[in-house]
């Protein structure tokens, strides 16, 4: 059942903007389809230009759904997103869009911040789009837990998870025979992200199986070792200035080893973007919500280890209930 009145006309609020994090500007340009080139090429995001301008003009915009709706936490960015993206409505608090749109998406990726940002649009009834990661507190874990028992639709992603260059070696990991170690990297903090590198290998693997994190690394160079069920070992590297070494994944098996890294951000993002519309259109989430929960457990696991000098965390001591 549809979680808007009208699935072919879907008005979406694009909700906050923090330092580092520029997509207000790109995902309202993908998902209507245009933006003012000129402008975009002023923001401090020179990386989003190179990934929007080489796509053909049919590969922008997601049908039946519109960016109708801004907010930005500092005015002054809320404008040039706006004149950036062609987007005609400022409002001055994120709640003055409530009434006038059908589904928000909170464009940050400050998970600690995320539960106060969704708290008025649950309140509202409206569906939810939270930019990974949905928190790395264990209480607000609880609370969006509870929500989401309620009925409010909550969905919260990595676009990591839909990487083309990852889904290719999903499709191959015969080849591999039986996986033992699965490695990833990103650049900045495990808190904001280390679950691009954690959700582009969660798929590989089955859910619910993941035991335990050990975090032995610092605030800048984050260095975790995640324990599955399945036997094998995951081990995900989040160093604050690495930026030559976001997505470099390696699959090392009993037969052979794969490795990819991840480059074509445009097809990640709006791939992300439209499984929120399609889950607005159908009530039906992409992946199971549990599996979301499993992923913030760990996120906030490899903040408790590193905290506590390199102890392994086990993912049933986070609570939920």
């Amino acid at each position: 059942m549809a979680l808007v009145k009208d699935p072919s006309n879907i008005r979406l609020a694009m909700i906050g903007m923090v330092d580092g994090n520029g997509h207000p500007y790109s995902w309202s340009a993908i998902v209507n389809g245009d933006y003012d080139r000129d402008t975009m090429a002023e923001s401090e995001y020179p990386a989003i230009l190179d990934y929007l301008e080489p796509q053909p003009k049919e590969a922008l915009g997601i049908d039946g759904a519109t960016v109708t709706h801004l907010f930005c936490d500092d005015m002054k960015d809320a404008l040039h997103v706006a004149k950036a993206a062609k987007l005609e409505n400022i409002v001055e608090k994120p709640e003055d869009v409530i009434g006038h749109v059908d589904a928000v998406v909170i464009a940050t990726d400050k998970g600690w911040e995320h539960l106060d940002r969704a708290k008025p649009f649950i309140e509202a009834g409206l569906p939810l789009f939270i930019d990974k990661p949905m928190t790395d507190k264990e209480d607000h874990l609880r609370q969006f837990v509870k929500w989401q028992r309620e009925g409010k639709a909550i969905l919260s992603t990595s676009a990591m998870r839909y990487a083309r260059e990852y889904v290719a070696l999903r499709d191959r990991i015969s080849e591999v025979g039986d996986l033992r170690l699965i490695s990833n990297t990103t650049p900045k903090s495990w808190e904001r992200y280390g679950i691009h590198a954690l959700e582009g290998v969660y798929p590989f693997l089955a859910p619910g199986g993941w035991m335990s994190v050990t975090n032995s690394g610092s605030e800048a160079a984050n260095m975790v070792h995640i324990e599955h069920a399945s036997g094998v070992n995951v081990f995900l590297a989040a160093i604050k200035d690495m930026f030559g070494g976001f997505g470099c994944l390696n699959l090392h098996g009993t037969k052979g080893s794969l490795q990819t890294v991840t480059k074509d951000t445009f097809y990640a993002f709006k791939t992300q973007l439209v499984s929120f519309v399609d889950y607005l259109r159908t009530g039906e989430l992409p992946f199971p919500f549990e599996e979301t929960v499993e992923l913030m457990k760990i996120i906030v696991a490899g903040i408790r280890s590193r905290e506590e000098l390199g102890k392994k965390i086990y993912l049933s001591d986070i609570k939920v209930d």
